[in-house]
């Protein structure tokens, strides 16, 4: 044995090249799923999402999902509201004329029952994925002191801002139904005005008028937090990846005996696996995120440039000449330009988020390129077919893979969309519809065939 070990010195620098667990491990305490995520499902509790128990417990065996349960009743009652939001904005557009901005607030509270629906069933699967990644962490404890900094930051940051562009949105309601209702009430005209869809069918009242604006707070903040429950979850498994690939980068091109390469190898395994088992409870999410974030770009988009600049809008107080005491007329303006902007921010911001997890799991190939070849072995031959052979990534429903080339496909996605937009309201023009209009018909379903298929590889 002493001699197999002198021999082995000579090939293997042991003592300079000895790598122990140990050395990645700070201080701090263990970074854990539930630790890091635990403000995230707090603030979707808040709205009726992830009706789970034992989210302030530290054991996984704690967290459960229970159907009897005022968590569960809440989230029922508020998708039933929001059930009567989406049949009374398809009464409206049914029995009546509508625009692209018309039809805007039917997927608006639509895609909020369909985001309610698979939260219920992350819900529903979270127990048994709280419990596997538990297992996950007890063999192979991962201590990142930013993770739990870094979610927590990133919810108040998305939640200030919502807040400010709900508020905008209901200053430029507020300036347009002073405009458009002088001869009303304040907030009966600024609820009627805001929500014709509901108050052009049934009679006003102050309740109705209150439970109807709760209901589209919630809407409004169930779709930002979509984005910011993808942000949070990228953040885990990306900060489980890199744990590993701090391991490796330390190891790179010194010699080390073949165990490590195989306990390395396995860790990887684990966190590939932890991503897909993750994707298969929130791919529905991701693919409600970005297909949200999608259509509205492109309606705030065509809103700011067709009304919100000019103030060219029906009810716009520069329009018809009327000074307003809130912004100088400019309400809508400030609004479509702020959300604009932080819809591209935070679309940006999930794209490049969620996508590190991709590129966290490719780290690891040059890495074992760099294997010198008297310690190269069969476990590094294995690890580098998994690292290449496989693409560990979260996903849209399997439609798309999010990863960084998304982002340049979404952007060009948008492009064509607008242009698709300015060319049905080109050929609406009463001058040239005999003439022009099936004409830009023809390109608009070439432009959206041809984006489809750019957006879905």
């Amino acid at each position: 044995m002493g001699q197999l070990k002198k021999n082995l010195g000579f090939w293997i620098p042991i003592k300079k090249n000895k790598i122990h667990v140990s050395k990645f491990q700070t201080d701090g305490k263990q970074a854990t799923f539930q630790k890091s995520l635990r403000m995230t499902l707090i603030i979707g509790q808040m709205f009726s999402l992830i009706p789970v128990t034992g989210i302030f417990s530290n054991s996984a065996s704690n967290v459960r999902f229970v159907l009897k349960s005022w968590k569960c009743l809440y989230s029922t009652l508020s998708f039933c509201g929001q059930i009567f939001m989406t049949v009374m904005c398809v009464h409206k557009v049914v029995h009546t004329t509508t625009s692209l901005n018309g039809n805007a607030p039917v997927i608006f509270y639509g895609t909020t029952c369909i985001t309610m629906i698979m939260f219920f069933q992350v819900g529903r699967s979270w127990p048994s994925l709280v419990r596997h990644i538990a297992r996950s962490e007890e063999l192979d404890p991962n201590f990142d002191p930013g993770l739990s900094y870094k979610c927590n930051v990133t919810c108040a940051i998305v939640l200030m801002l919502a807040l400010l562009e709900h508020i905008l949105s209901l200053l430029s309601a507020f300036a347009g139904a002073m405009v458009c209702h002088p001869d009303k009430a304040f907030y009966e005209g600024f609820v009627t005005h805001f929500y014709p869809w509901v108050f052009n069918v049934l009679p006003y009242s102050a309740v109705l008028g209150a439970t109807t604006q709760f209901l589209h707070f919630q809407s409004t903040f169930i779709w930002n937090f979509s984005d910011l429950f993808v942000i949070c979850m990228s953040y885990y498994l990306t900060s489980r990846l890199e744990h590993i690939n701090g391991k490796l980068l330390a190891a790179q091109g010194k010699y080390l005996p073949e165990i490590f390469w195989k306990t390395t190898r396995e860790d990887y395994c684990r966190a590939t696996q932890l991503v897909r088992r993750v994707d298969e409870v929130i791919s529905g999410i991701v693919f409600i995120s970005f297909a949200n974030n999608l259509f509205f770009i492109c309606l705030q988009l065509f809103n700011t440039l067709e009304d919100g600049i000019k103030g060219t809008g029906e009810c716009s107080s520069r329009s018809k000449s009327t000074p307003s005491n809130l912004l100088g007329g400019y309400e809508a303006a400030t609004y479509f330009l702020f959300s604009l902007v932080y819809l591209i921010s935070r679309s940006v911001a999930v794209s490049l988020i969620a996508s590190q997890v991709n590129a966290a799991s490719t780290v690891p190939a040059p890495v074992l390129y760099d294997v010198p070849s008297p310690v190269y072995c069969v476990e590094v031959q294995r690890f580098l077919d998994q690292v290449n052979g496989e693409h560990v990534a979260l996903s849209g429903l399997q439609f798309f893979s999010v990863t960084k080339g998304l982002l340049l496909t979404v952007a060009g996605t948008i492009v064509t969309y607008e242009l698709v937009m300015f060319q049905f309201t080109t050929s609406s023009q009463p001058d040239d519809v005999s003439t022009n209009t099936g004409f830009n018909t023809t390109g608009a379903f070439s432009n959206i065939s041809s984006s489809i298929s750019s957006f879905i590889p």
